[in-house]
């Protein structure tokens, strides 16, 4: 939907309103917008149901599109540094490059330090902008460090990352739309990861160029190199100094630092000459010249410079910009080069705060005095964000800080304050994050500053602050959606951990993470490690904990590990965890008592009903929401298998209100969040409920932790649309399914084979046996092997599909020979253990028995009666196997059936088998692109 619209709307819409419109945009639930907006759960439906009429769109999801984006703005280009001065010159250089970015797709600009780089690929983006319809990004890489570039690109396009797929996917996905601009300045420290980063781009995004500034080229194919030369020192006007390019900038500063400057052009030519027309070095210069004017400008430079005599070309330029800084340095006072050098140590951008923080007995208002003295000299480069204002060094300036630091012997000790300062800035942000306080924004600010705090901290246990740091950084990452960064995080800071017992918590965290970023394999194993550092600081209830809930974890997600976890090991975790536990702990015995209701099988995902209830009992007495909600999933499991499932359906609706209740930030809620999801789309359609499946799969669309996993929220669509009978859509969504997968790596998901066949079953129901077999073929490479028996939920889907449409075709022989023992007539629903799609195997084995004239097909028909009373589609499908015995009022049941499921297909076939309405019927299968039977 075009975001345009919204300017014509929001005129009637409140303020409030427009807040709950934008947290809509980011895919929030109503209880993360009641959290945020400090306002009741009721009077966020209350905002969105005024929405809604106001805008005139059925759904959140409508919604979502009209909101503004915080992400890339078409037309834009999103992070472009915004100029505090004028822009001279470098005409000549505009057209250049401007040319080399309509040829090329790469194009790096290249020259040393303080020669313009940055500001002329501003100058350049802008002028550009019309060439870019979907605008962009600039992305300044000076604090990045090796292997945060993504990083850095993602936080200025506004994405994160998201389970199984990995940010360079996300980021690729933004920048892919269309015609766009990517700016990575200063890649000098970053050759490699920035050209592999470029090239993958490149690749994947055939509308997308990319312009770098770098101090030497990237290397990369394709790419076209641009020498950025100092300003010119010749007019083309008069062939002389005067009006030069160099003259120009200098004027223009001077005239801004002192309103009354003038002086004899002839010695603005000079000093520029002096200061071989380099950008920075006429800046520093220009900053000085009210107080000492151009001659004596040129006097203090004469014993800096005269080092450089004889010298040539691009080092000598180098060398003298490092004089100039020098001699910048050297007139000022000893409290300005005191906290000049200090300031070294943010590789990023700070605020007044920071400056105190790395500052000794830092008083507030002379640190600010001595900030506006730097800046007033061009040694920092001051801008806003959001109101607050921030400063940095260039980064030539800040190497020759950062020497000087080290020449005054203060590094070690100021780097201990500015890591100080990052620990306590990353709780303060982490405190935000709970109290529904804005926070992004600061954090995309600082983060970098944060990583390279935690980077040279010494390696090892030593600091608490760097330990502190370093879960903190684990836990802003991952709600940033940072997840593979978050859960490195935690796992390095196990290793800074002063003693084991913190180690151990680390890990569960990292678990927590990898879980949540369906790892169940990854988690595994860190809990098993967590549960050693926990043995090892003498902690038996942390040990207990860690090794149950590693059980719990390899039997409730198997589809998650290459390879399963064989149940004797997890009965031996189980029995070591049991053994140790502290008697009257009751979140140990939660954890316990989960552990012992998933395992009693060896068949994982069947849990013990009595063993799951006592579960629910212990998770409710200690009140933990994720606990109640994996105890939940125990109990409907447990009700499901037995084929109880309408009252495994109802249930799920108690763990689904637990949603509100499991903050999207806290690691621990990621896996139980997706979960909730999951379960609730496959426990309705367990029990035949297609609206509702449907309905639940397109909110899971818009949940954030779902975003980021395009295959399996797609593939929550899928099922529900093809019974439904939407085969285009399917199929669409198959596609996008299939495709991310794919794109991820082809990550273990067994759980997705059933919607994969699924797919086959839309195809075979249209006569495209063709396309039928390919996702067949699909669905088997899904579960890694030639046998769907492999898996339980994908051999009974596969045998109700293929009959389904074996019947439909006619080949009532085949049809039957699917589903002949999927039920006998003395089989008994309720002694068999069942999985998801039973009840449709055996209504559609009832029935084709019926079709097949089958001699004990009543027998077969009144076994499978407990099927329709679980699941609606089954009661609709044996309505119409009745109706096959010539029982009209069983047809009109089943067409009233199909109807309140809005089962299409399924309604448009049992039309045909009405002589007064198989007109209809076939009309209505027409527009379904089927098949008559």
């Amino acid at each position: 939907m075009n975001r345009d619209v919204t300017a014509s709307h929001l005129a009637g819409v409140s303020e409030r309103e427009a807040e709950v419109l934008a947290a809509l945009g980011e895919h929030l639930s109503n209880a993360q917008i009641a959290s945020r907006m400090h306002i009741s759960v009721r009077t966020v439906e209350s905002h969105v149901s005024s929405l809604l009429r106001k805008f005139q769109v059925e759904d959140r999801r409508a919604l979502a599109d009209l909101a503004p984006a915080d992400h890339l703005t078409q037309g834009e280009l999103t992070g472009r540094p915004v100029a505090w001065t004028s822009f001279i010159g470098r005409e000549r250089e505009l057209a250049s490059v401007q040319a080399a970015l309509s040829e090329s797709r790469l194009v790096s600009l290249v020259g040393p330090g303080g020669v313009g780089k940055t500001r002329l690929a501003a100058a350049v983006a802008e002028r550009a902008a019309a060439s870019f319809p979907y605008g962009g990004a600039f992305v300044d890489l000076v604090p990045v460090r090796e292997g945060f570039v993504a990083q850095a690109v993602a936080a200025v396009v506004g994405v994160t990352e998201h389970p199984q797929q990995p940010l360079d996917e996300v980021v690729i996905q933004e920048l892919g739309r269309g015609r766009m601009l990517l700016v990575l300045d200063n890649c000098e420290h970053l050759l490699d990861a920035t050209a592999a980063f470029t090239e993958r781009l490149l690749t994947a995004c055939p509308e997308l160029t990319v312009l770098t500034t770098s101090r030497e080229r990237l290397g990369a194919p394709g790419e076209r190199t641009i020498r950025v030369p100092p300003l010119s020192l010749v007019s083309e006007d008069t062939g002389g100094p005067l009006g030069s390019e160099a003259e120009a900038l200098f004027l223009d500063r001077a005239t801004a630092a002192d309103p009354d400057f003038a002086d004899e052009f002839s010695q603005v030519g000079r000093l520029c000459m002096r200061l071989d027309g380099m950008p920075l070095a006429i800046e520093l210069a220009a900053a000085r010249s009210a107080t000492l004017g151009v001659d004596g400008l040129l006097a203090g430079l004469s014993d800096h410079l005269q080092l450089l005599a004889g010298g040539r070309g691009s080092d000598r330029r180098h060398r003298s910009l490092r004089h100039v800084i020098d001699w910048s340095h050297d007139l000022l006072d000893d409290g300005e080069r005191a906290l000049f050098r200090r300031l070294g140590v943010f590789s990023g951008g700070f605020d007044l705060d920071g400056g105190v923080a790395v500052t000794p007995d830092g008083e507030r208002g002379q640190v600010a005095d001595l900030i506006g003295r730097l800046a007033d000299k061009s040694l920092l480069v001051h801008r806003r964000d959001g109101g607050q204002s921030r400063w940095r060094l260039l980064e030539t300036v800040r190497a020759y800080a950062l020497a000087k630091l080290d020449e005054a012997g203060e590094e070690s000790a100021t780097r201990a304050r500015h890591l100080a300062w990052a620990c306590a800035t990353a709780e303060r942000l982490e405190r935000s994050i709970e109290e529904g306080r804005p926070w992004r924004d600061e954090f995309d600010a600082v983060a970098d500053d944060l990583r390279a705090a935690l980077t040279t901290a010494p390696a090892g246990p030593g600091p608490q602050d760097a330990h502190r740091l370093g879960r903190a950084l684990g836990h802003l990452s991952y709600a940033r959606g940072f997840m593979v960064e978050g859960q490195a995080h935690y796992e390095t800071t196990a290793t800074r951990a002063p003693h084991p017992g913190q180690a151990a918590a680390d890990l569960r965290l990292a678990a927590d993470v990898a879980l949540a970023n369906m790892r169940a394999d990854e988690a595994f194993d860190l809990l098993v490690a967590a549960a050693e550092r926990a043995a090892a600081a003498g902690d038996d209830s942390a040990r207990a904990i860690a090794l149950a809930f590693a059980v719990v974890v390899a039997d409730r997600a198997p589809a998650d590990f290459p390879e399963e976890i064989p149940h004797q090991r997890l009965c031996e975790l189980l029995a070591i965890a049991t053994g140790i536990a502290p008697a009257g702990d009751p979140v140990v015995e939660a954890y316990l008592t989960a552990a012992a209701a998933w395992n009693i099988e060896p068949d994982k995902t069947i849990p013990d009903a009595a063993q799951s209830a006592a579960a629910l009992n212990a998770a409710r007495a200690i009140d933990d929401p994720a606990l109640i909600s994996g105890a939940l999933d125990a109990v409907t499991a447990s009700l499901a298998v037995s084929g109880q499932m309408r009252a495994a359906y109802e249930l799920t609706a108690e763990r689904v209100r637990l949603l509100d209740r499991l903050p999207r930030h806290d690691p621990r809620a990621g896996f139980e969040v997706t979960d909730i999801f999951h379960m609730a789309n496959e426990y309705a359609l367990m029990a035949g409920d297609i609206p509702a499946a449907l309905a639940n799969a397109r909110q899971v669309q818009f949940e954030a932790v779902m975003l980021g996993q395009p295959h399996n929220s797609a593939s929550q669509l899928v099922l529900p649309l093809v019974l439904r009978g939407a085969f285009d859509e399917a199929v669409e969504h198959a596609g996008s399914m299939w495709r991310a997968w794919q794109r991820a790596g082809q990550p273990a998901a067994r759980w997705m084979a059933p919607s994969v066949y699924a797919t086959a079953l839309a195809h075979g129901l249209r006569g495209q046996a063709a396309e039928r077999q390919t996702w067949r073929d699909n669905a088997l490479l899904v579960i890694g092997g030639p046998d769907p028996g492999r898996h339980r939920n994908l051999h009974t889907f596969a045998l109700f599909a293929d009959a389904r449409i074996e019947l439909h075709l006619g080949r009532l022989d085949r049809a039957f020979g699917h589903v002949r023992d999927v039920i006998t007539p003395d089989a008994r629903w309720q002694d068999t253990v069942h999985w998801y799609y039973d009840a449709y195997a055996w209504a559609i084995a009832a029935e084709v028995a019926v079709a097949a004239g089958a001699p004990d097909a009543a027998a077969r028909l009144a076994a499978a009666e407990p099927a329709g009373a679980e699941n609606l589609w089954a009661a609709a499908c044996l309505d119409r196997a009745r109706g096959r015995l010539g029982d009209r009022e069983a047809l009109e049941r089943s067409v009233a059936g199909w109807e309140r499921i809005d089962a299409r297909f399924e309604r448009a076939v049992t039309l045909l088998l009405l002589d007064d309405r198989a007109a209809e019927g076939r009309v209505e299968l027409a527009a379904l692109g089927c098949p008559l039977p």
